[in-house]
């Protein structure tokens, strides 16, 4: 049985007309435990929305058909009291804007220590000694301030590692890891892109990584699926794909980013 497995996924704006195009259309995926698939494409092509179905957290006015299978449980249509033990133990999502993403008004601390707690069991000195592990596992500086501090007062590339911390602490089985460094400098998305590798391998996650740069995905992934306005136009193994694309929209992606990375090094 795969991890996670998606069957003829649709997705529909409830405002659109009759005959508008769904916004994703007819995807298929599977995942198998440990393995790494990527899903690219440019923006506006489904791949955000893609991840938030999969832990049924689509916005409001958009719908979703077809069937998402989580560790073998149906994602579509189930409710909350379904929806949240998945949530965590078996799928967690690294999200593109981590000041978004994180509490403004709740210290670092208490946000680790969340999903923890609720996932975990935990409380007391072993939640504390739980919450300090998770932010020393992702190589942030200086635990006793990190754990007192509000995420406005620390770096963007601090703020996405405290995010993969909470991300991780329910010891996820699948990361989803969505546009996880378009925020950051160049110097910093390294780091942050090798963390990530190093903590999915240790911990033999599942990763769906989700990203319009080839070079990134070409790092992290084994397979990918290419998508465009919705509809997935190529998958394969991502050596295959990024050296020989099939599909004319796949080629006109590579050839962009190597246009880009050429114009880069001219420089």
């Amino acid at each position: 049985m795969s991890l996670l497995r998606i069957d003829r996924l649709s997705i529909s704006s409830a405002s659109a007309a009759p005959d508008a195009r769904p916004l994703v259309d007819e995807l298929y995926l599977s995942l198998e435990a440990g393995a790494r698939l990527g899903l690219i494409g440019e923006s506006g092509s489904g791949k955000s929305l893609t991840s938030l179905a999969i832990t049924g957290l689509l916005p409001s006015g958009l719908a979703a058909s077809g069937s998402i299978t989580l560790d073998g449980v149906e994602v579509i249509g189930a409710d909350e009291r379904v929806l949240q033990p998945l949530r965590g133990p078996v799928a967690s999502i690294v999200f593109q804007e981590p000041l978004t993403a994180l509490d403004p008004l709740m210290r670092v601390g208490r946000q680790v220590a969340g999903p923890i707690r609720r996932h975990r069991g935990l409380r007391g000195s072993a939640l504390d000694t739980a919450v300090r592990a998770a932010l020393d596992e992702v190589a942030l500086p200086d635990l006793d301030r990190m754990l007192r501090a509000y995420p406005h007062e620390i770096s963007g590339g601090q703020r996405q590692r405290v995010a993969i911390a909470i991300a991780l602490a329910s010891r996820p089985a699948l990361l989803i890891a969505d546009e996880p460094t378009t925020a950051l400098d160049v110097t910093v998305q390294a780091e942050v892109l090798a963390l990530l590798n190093r903590l999915v391998a240790e911990r033999e996650m599942a990763l769906l990584f989700i990203s319009h740069d080839l070079a990134v995905v070409s790092s992290m992934v084994d397979e990918v699926v290419v998508l465009s306005n919705g509809v997935a136009v190529e998958r394969g193994p991502v050596a295959r794909v990024l050296s020989a694309p099939e599909h004319e929209y796949t080629r006109r992606l590579v050839a962009s980013a190597r246009a880009l990375d050429n114009a880069l090094e001219a420089l």
